[in-house]
């Protein structure tokens, strides 16, 4: 593997976002990352998790990198997995929406999401739509049209828990540097609700909104081990208390430290989901 873009272009917008919010980055006892993500077969290092705290609107921001090479059940043989993503979360109760990115790298593609996530339902809430993502209309057209794409396979309840204007796709190893400039493109947009919020008539229009509960049930079901598959993957490689700090850390704003995962946690098998 030549130039890690995963990695580089995840930690160029961690690093973004922690100057221009002006976040504290927290550190194990050591001074060093908040949590070293290891093998639990060997103790070998397998990457990282780096957790931003701040008191204004972006209240927690996760990074997390995993390197390893892996077999996943059915692959003909091991391969190189590269895997890292930030989520910047905002207030529970503000309605400027999460940001997220993450890249996975597995030769000789590149697998990539880009998303803001709604804070409001938007097939109810129209004004709330056109305004928070209705600027990105010319962005996405330009993200998804690029060559070379092919769609990332996502479920139909994870795209339906995520927003229409999410790019989520592969691309092949040369042309993925390209992509920056749409990921670049939302958070530059993101920055700018956060910097100006939003116009009174919008945020009028979605007051019938608990926002800080649906934020919590929103996430509860972005993160859930039975819609999302990705923890199928990361489990068998991390362990299981692991992959758990890995996961909770993502459902709240709340800082979740090592001891507050069970010692013993098991993580739970799923079926196919119902009706298949």
């Amino acid at each position: 593997m030549s130039e890690r873009w995963a990695q580089k272009l995840n930690l160029d917008k961690f690093e973004q976002i922690k100057s221009r919010q002006g976040m504290t980055e927290l550190h194990d006892e050591q001074g060093g990352p908040f949590f070293t993500i290891k093998s639990p077969r060997d103790e070998s290092y397998l990457g990282e998790t780096r957790v931003l705290v701040g008191d204004g609107l972006v209240r927690k921001v996760v990074y997390h990198g995993i390197t390893a090479t892996i077999q996943p059940p059915g692959a003909p043989a091991p391969f190189l997995l590269d895997s890292h993503m930030v989520f910047a979360f905002t207030d529970h109760a503000s309605p400027i929406p999460h940001w997220t990115f993450d890249s996975v790298y597995s030769e000789p593609f590149y697998a990539f999401h880009l998303d803001l996530l709604p804070r409001v339902d938007l097939g109810s809430h129209r004004a709330y739509m056109d305004y928070v993502f209705g600027h990105l209309n010319e962005e996405f057209e330009a993200g998804k049209s690029s060559d070379g794409l092919s769609e990332a396979a996502l479920s139909p309840r994870q795209r339906s828990i995520m927003s229409q204007w999410m790019l989520a796709y592969r691309v092949h190893a040369d042309k993925y540097p390209a992509k920056d400039k749409h990921v670049q493109a939302y958070l530059n947009w993101w920055f700018q609700l956060l910097d100006e919020g939003l116009p009174q008539e919008v945020l009028d229009s979605i007051k019938d909104t608990d926002v800080a509960d649906r934020d919590l049930a929103n996430r509860a079901m972005i993160f859930n081990r039975e819609i999302d598959p990705v923890w199928n993957l990361i489990t068998p490689l991390v362990g299981d208390w692991t992959s758990e700090l890995l996961r909770a850390q993502l459902e709240t704003n709340d800082v979740v430290n090592p001891d507050q995962v069970p010692a013993d946690f098991t993580a739970p098998s799923f079926g196919p989901p119902r009706g298949h």
